[in-house]
């Protein structure tokens, strides 16, 4: 077996794909990223997510990934808690093309610097439905080009497509656990 680098050193991205880790972290600019999660809330608010999307995927015409591997520039590779993207889409290993939708769960340890920049990641990659879930105070963000938006509608919406998750729903989830 080939000699990785060392965490302090870069990376390529032929050595990022050839090597494991579990849970799964990112590649950023040759370097490597460990994911927050594996708490009780962000694995709750995962596992709703990912059922719901997946009860309803021919209704809403998607199909949802649990952390896959999206390659959202030519040397970053990003790991969306739940992503979704439109039936019929194919891709080989990890994504090379914008989901219609990615959704990041935060974790008591994510800072609003470091989630802020990996939504504008996703955007400049051209992911158009960007949701953020924060399990704690239960509120939910949309990223977009004017930046962090507060959900005050109480729903999560893709403009277009049937796709409704009622926010009182997904965190009623916390209630249950």
């Amino acid at each position: 077996m080939a000699t990785l680098p060392t965490s302090e050193s870069l990376w390529t991205v032929r050595e990022y794909l050839a090597a494991s880790w579990s849970p799964d972290r990112e590649f950023v600019d040759g370097r490597i990223e460990e994911r927050n999660l594996g708490e009780k809330e962000h694995s709750l608010i995962q596992r709703y997510l990912t059922f719901l999307f997946m009860l309803k995927r021919q209704e809403w015409g998607v199909e949802v990934f649990p952390e896959l591997r999206t390659q959202v520039a030519p040397t970053s590779f990003r790991v969306p808690d739940v992503l979704a993207v439109r039936a019929g889409e194919s891709f080989d290993r990890y994504l090379t093309r914008p989901p219609l939708i990615a959704i990041e769960i935060l974790s008591p340890e994510d800072s609003l610097r470091s989630i802020q920049e990996k939504s504008a990641q996703y955007l400049r990659f051209g992911i158009p439905n960007i949701w953020i879930i924060d399990p704690e105070p239960r509120l939910a963000y949309r990223y977009t080009a004017a930046g962090l938006e507060l959900v005050q509608t109480g729903e999560l919406t893709v403009a277009e497509t049937p796709i409704r998750v009622t926010l009182s729903e997904l965190f009623a989830e916390l209630d249950r656990a």
